[in-house]
Formats: C-alpha cells, structure tokens, sequence
C-alpha cells in the first residue's frame, strides 16, 4: 500500500444521520400490525416480558413518541466514520473546552448504544458545568461497536473482544491520542478488559462497572463472606434463570436475527428482557409513568428506535456469538495476562450481582480505585449519568 493509499483508507470522515420518511414509515404501519401474543400465566416475568409492559411501550412508540428525535440528538454532535480492519466504524467525539482534558475512550454494550451514554457528555467534557473542576476533564470518544448502530457490519467472522480492542487503540491513534484513558459496561466492560490486558501504547488506565471475570468464572472467586456469598448466588441465579438472551445470542443468533429485523415489537422485548432490575424500572416508566433517573420512556425508545432504523437485531446478536460463543476463547482470557496499567471499578446497587471488593482486586492486581455508587444499575451511564461521570472521574484522577 502507497502512502496516498494509506492516507485514504485511514481518513476520518464527517457523518450525519439520515433517516428515510418511508423507512419511518414502515416503522409506523409494523407496530399498528403488531400481533399480540395472550397474556402470560404468572404474575411475574418469570415467564418473560409481560404483555402489559410490551403494549405499553408499543402504544407510546406508535402515537407518543418523536420518530425524529435519534436523528435530531446525534446530529447536534460530532461524528464521524473511519475504515479500521475492513469495517467502518462510527464514533461521536467530543473535545472539551479544557486544554489539559484527558482523552477517554468509552464502548457501550447490549442492548445498548452510544445512545445510553449521550446524558454522560456533559458532566465528561464539561466537568464545570456538572459540580467538578477543570482538571476532571476529557476529551469523549463513543464508538459504535461493529455491527451496532452506524458502524458497518463484519464481513467475516473473528470480531472478538479483542479484535475490536486493537480496533479501538487504532482509533485513538488515528486521532493523535498518544495517552489516553478507557471505559466500558456491559459487553463494553469485555472490550475495556481486553484492551487493558492488551496494554497498547498510549493507554494510561482503565475503568469498569462489570467484572466480566466474575461472570467468566465465578468459582476461581472468593466465596467465604457474606458479601461474596451473595454475589456468587445472584450470578447463579442470572444464569439459570435470567439468561436466556445471552445464550440465544452466543449459539444461535441467526435464528433470533429474523425476528428482530422483521417485528419492532419483538425486537423492543428481546432488548428489555435483559435483568430484572433494568426490566423493572423499564416496566415502571411504561406503565407507571415513573421513570428511574434518565432512563425514561423517551430515551429508552431511542436506543431501541436506533436499533429497528439500522437493522442490527442479527449482526447485534452474533457479536455475542463471537465474544461468548462456544468457540470464543473465553473473552480473550486467560490467554491475556493482567492488565499492565492501573484499573478502576465502580459497582452500583441495581447491577446484576455486587461486585466485592476482593473480587476486584483478584481480578484485577493493578486495581486502584474501587468506588460504590449510591443509585444506577447495569446501565449506569443512561440511568445516573452525573453520578456515574463523577465515578469515572474519581477512577482516573490519580492518572492525570
């Protein structure tokens, strides 16, 4: 490859997001055609997504909702798009007005998107305006995960954790990022570890709100206090009983893909079918009208609204087939060492299971901030995003 060639495939392009009337359209006439199944046998959602919470939120996708408002949210930042190992990846970067600002890359999960952590912009890249000081400030970069969102899908399998790790360092360097910093939650907490124990040049640290060892490998972990007791039981209780998603997606995400890019409505109750405690504020701010911090019912039909106009339900789910799947090495573990730089982890009552302290600092031998959050959950970001800014700030302070 020439050095022009080079400068080509490397470039940085501008993007904005368009949506077409009859896509919107469309959108409109599924869910008036929706087929509602009967109403499940329990009073709980043992059986699933219960049909009043489902209908609630089809009803206000249908008739309340503001079909423009994705469009209208990303539009108002900087995005952009940059080829990286044959995908394109799209990613909103925010610069802070302050000099000094420490660059933070940060990936989200599923069923999320950079959606889920647009409410964090402010309080990150303007610490001022938020309760904190000019030094807490970074300079933002959100990517679209390959396959989520505006970034294009593989074309190939091996888009791993890993994989998408080097990507991440690729895009830093590309944009002059020669120290930086990274965060992640949920299946973002897998790419924040793999690129941690990956150690590339330039990153400084890094911050979790997920062990993803403990869901790895829950028995390698401490289990003789009360504390770590319960953790252990509310994992064993995720995977048997509130699973199924994940295990779907890792073995079989084609098969789920058809009905994700052909109904709106199975696609919003496969993506609110995550935990009980995201489920339950979900179900409270639908039918109760009481939302739990941003997680209210228009923030919550972006992120699914994204998902349907981009058509990712199929290539969403194989990402859990390549990070978690059966031929998956263990989300890049053990076959990485411990991260080489310093590590952050915050845990919030709400997540799915409370990460002790010690099975941080097993996971983790570099750990140097561990911080307990008042309120949040697993989607910690889109539920408290100032609460959790000043967690990520807390975690980094000691690198700056």
């Amino acid at each position: 490859m020439t050095a022009l060639e080079q400068q080509v495939s490397h470039a940085i392009r501008p993007f904005t997001v368009s949506f077409r009337k009859r896509a919107l359209d469309d959108l409109r006439h599924r869910l008036a055609a929706t087929r509602w199944p009967s109403r499940e046998l329990v009073g709980d959602r043992s059986q699933g997504v219960q049909l009043a919470t489902i209908r609630a939120l089809g009803q206000y996708w249908a008739t309340g909702y503001d079909l423009g408002r994705v469009q209208s949210r990303l539009n108002a930042l900087p995005q952009f798009t940059t080829a990286i190992d044959g995908v394109s990846i799209h990613f909103v970067h925010v610069k802070s007005k302050h000099a000094d600002a420490l660059p933070l890359i940060m990936t989200h999960g599923w069923p999320g998107s950079i959606i889920e952590m647009l409410d964090s912009i402010g309080p990150l890249t303007d610490p001022t305006a938020h309760g904190g000081t000019a030094g807490d400030a970074f300079h933002l970069v959100l990517p679209s995960l390959p396959g989520y969102g505006f970034s294009s899908e593989p074309a190939e399998v091996g888009w791993d954790l890993v994989r998408t790790a080097r990507a991440w360092a690729e895009l830093m360097n590309r944009l002059g990022y020669d120290r930086y910093v990274a965060q992640g939650g949920d299946v973002g907490a897998g790419v924040t570890d793999a690129i941690g124990r990956l150690g590339p040049e330039g990153l400084v640290g890094i911050h979790t709100n997920l062990l993803v060892p403990a869901l790895n490998d829950p028995s390698s972990l401490p289990n003789t206090t009360e504390e770590e007791r319960a953790a252990l039981a509310a994992i064993k209780v995720f995977q048997t009983t509130g699973n199924g998603y994940f295990v779907e997606m890792a073995t079989r995400p084609q098969t789920i893909g058809y009905a994700l890019l052909d109904s709106p409505a199975a696609l919003a109750a496969w993506m609110i079918d995550h935990d009980t405690d995201a489920y339950d504020k979900i179900t409270s701010a639908f039918v109760d009208g009481k939302p739990s911090g941003g997680l209210t019912r228009d923030h919550i039909l972006d992120d699914i609204t994204t998902y349907w106009l981009t058509g990712i339900g199929a290539s969403t789910a194989r990402s859990y087939w390549e990070a978690y799947g059966p031929d998956a090495p263990a989300a890049g573990r053990p076959l990485l060492p411990d991260p080489r730089v310093p590590v952050g982890f915050s845990t919030f009552p709400g997540e799915i299971w409370r990460t002790p302290r010690s099975w941080a600092e097993k996971a983790y031998p570099t750990l140097n901030y561990f911080g307990v959050a008042a309120r949040g959950g697993h989607f910690a970001a889109w539920e408290e995003p100032e609460l959790f800014a000043e967690e990520v700030r807390a975690a980094f302070r000691p690198l700056r």
